[in-house]
């Protein structure tokens, strides 16, 4: 074979390499490829695995990996908050899942902003943060637009975007 030739046919099963390791099934979540740990963790799962989606396989995976490494006390509190999340009606968990879809629709750099806010927010007194919720719950519909907007142009002075950055009138820009 020809050098030009030697290196088409290595392009051609580099590339086959590569959508191979792309596909979905090249990565699949198998029940057998889980850690001891991670099946004990998961055993509630393990008759209907393979029928689960995979990216729920993936998530639960990844799951039983962290919570395989938390400590002790770290487990108590974990199991302390699934059982509020249990305890809570229907709709509210239906609206708090809907809510956690659109904060990962949106971009690392927002992600990261709007943890700090709420890292803020925790860390106003109790009774600030009690003024701060009567306060907006006040507010018309109108009225809260307008706090927002205000909102966000300080932010926008405080922070310029950069070039290149989402924009409200970009179709994938999840602001509220």
């Amino acid at each position: 074979m020809t050098g030009a030739g030697h290196n088409r046919r290595r392009r051609s099963v580099l590339f086959a390499l590569l959508l191979w390791l792309a596909s979905p099934f090249a990565w699949a979540v198998d029940w057998s490829t889980l850690s001891p740990e991670q099946q004990r963790i998961l055993a509630r799962f393990e008759r209907n695995w393979a029928s689960i989606p995979e990216g729920r396989r993936e998530r639960l995976a990844l799951g039983a990996e962290r919570y395989a490494g938390l400590s002790p006390e770290q487990r108590d509190a974990l199991r302390g908050r699934y059982q509020r999340w249990r305890k809570l009606p229907r709709e509210e968990r239906a609206q708090l899942q809907r809510r956690l879809e659109q904060f990962r629709s949106l971009s690392p750099e927002q992600q990261r902003a709007l943890r700090g806010q709420m890292r803020r927010f925790r860390s106003l007194s109790p009774e600030r943060r009690n003024e701060l919720r009567e306060r907006f719950q006040r507010l018309s519909p109108e009225e809260r637009r307008a706090a927002f907007k205000r909102m966000r142009e300080r932010r926008e002075r405080r922070h310029p975007r950069r070039p290149g950055s989402q924009q409200r009138s970009d179709p994938g820009w999840r602001g509220r």
